[in-house]
């Protein structure tokens, strides 16, 4: 982005300084920016929050078939010459409800999504190749166009996301039950498909969102790792999601920064600091509990000994 910018007569932005409250009005100076964020915190709070449940309900395989699903949508779009967002939000519905009805439980729907995914990509490049002229706005949707969205695609987002929280607020408690336990749920009176096949549309949407921000090959990132790490952090849910979108909020922000005092793109750092972020905490986690058992192993007036030997009888 500095290349780019620079090359249009900013020379300015040879990259980032010592000060930092100089660099960050210099950089929400221009409108392509705030934009940017707030497109990008939109999308981030909805791909942290979904994430969380993405994670809880082991359909992480379904995260990353939506996603790629979308490129279908979006080729399907070029070619009948629409915003190939609103393929994308299409054709991830249609096959968030496909997944959902078709496998309506958790454990064996890896071959109803696989199925789906392969046929849908399938779809995309026959669009593709049906397209005579230029497909640079399909190609875009794979990596995200964070930096060209408009004023009236910032509106829409937000309102998405807006809907899109509201929604999920409304069958919290279900989605929750049916996530930690589907045959406990089912069993209280909660009707787990019709939550699972709510939980796939919210996905959609979520990935429709986001799909500017880091593409629809990448948005996978965005959806899982924030989740991942407030799982391994709290077990509280409402902890759990309150960090999940904070973390995922601040990899969107610190890569739209590093984006534009680099020349890199914004997808490529969104995967690099989720990716970097889950093996901190990793291995945080390993080096708390191998401090714990170091801790017990050595802690004064334990006989380990004793308590490797087998307890003794008590006689009468």
């Amino acid at each position: 982005m500095t290349g780019a910018l620079a090359s249009q007569g900013y020379g300015f932005l040879s990259g980032p300084s010592w000060n930092l409250l100089a660099d960050v009005q210099n950089m929400l100076s221009f409108a392509f920016m705030r934009n940017a964020f707030a497109a990008g915190t939109a999308s981030a709070v909805v791909a942290g929050l979904i994430g969380y449940f993405v994670v809880l309900r082991a359909s992480s395989f379904a995260a990353h078939a939506i996603s790629h699903i979308g490129f279908a949508g979006a080729a399907g779009a070029v070619l009948l010459g629409v915003n190939p967002v609103l393929g994308v939000g299409v054709l991830s519905l249609a096959a968030s409800v496909g997944m959902g009805v078709l496998g309506r439980r958790l454990r064996g729907r890896d071959v109803v999504i696989g199925l789906v995914m392969a046929a849908s990509l399938g779809l995309g490049y026959l669009f593709i190749s049906l397209y005579s002229g230029n497909a640079t706005d399909a190609y875009a949707v794979l990596f995200g166009q964070i930096f060209g969205i408009t004023t009236g695609a910032v509106q829409i987002t937000v309102l998405t996301s807006v809907v899109v929280l509201a929604l999920l607020a409304a069958f919290y408690r279900p989605l929750l039950f049916a996530s930690l336990d589907e045959e406990v749920a089912e069993a209280r009176g909660i009707r787990v498909g019709a939550v699972g096949l709510g939980f796939m549309m919210l996905l959609a949407l979520a990935v429709t969102e986001a799909v500017q921000v880091s593409g629809v090959l990448l948005i996978f990132a965005l959806l899982v790792a924030p989740g991942a790490i407030a799982g391994r952090i709290f077990r509280r849910p409402a902890a759990a999601l309150a960090l999940s979108a904070g973390v995922a909020v601040l990899i969107t922000w610190v890569s739209l920064a590093l984006a534009f005092f680099t020349p890199y793109p914004v997808s490529f750092y969104v995967t690099s600091l989720a990716f970097l972020a889950y093996l901190g905490v990793r291995a945080a986690g390993r080096g708390a509990g191998l401090g714990r058992r170091l801790a017990t192993s050595l802690s004064p007036g334990r006989d380990t000994a004793a308590d490797a030997r087998p307890a003794a009888t008590v006689r009468m």
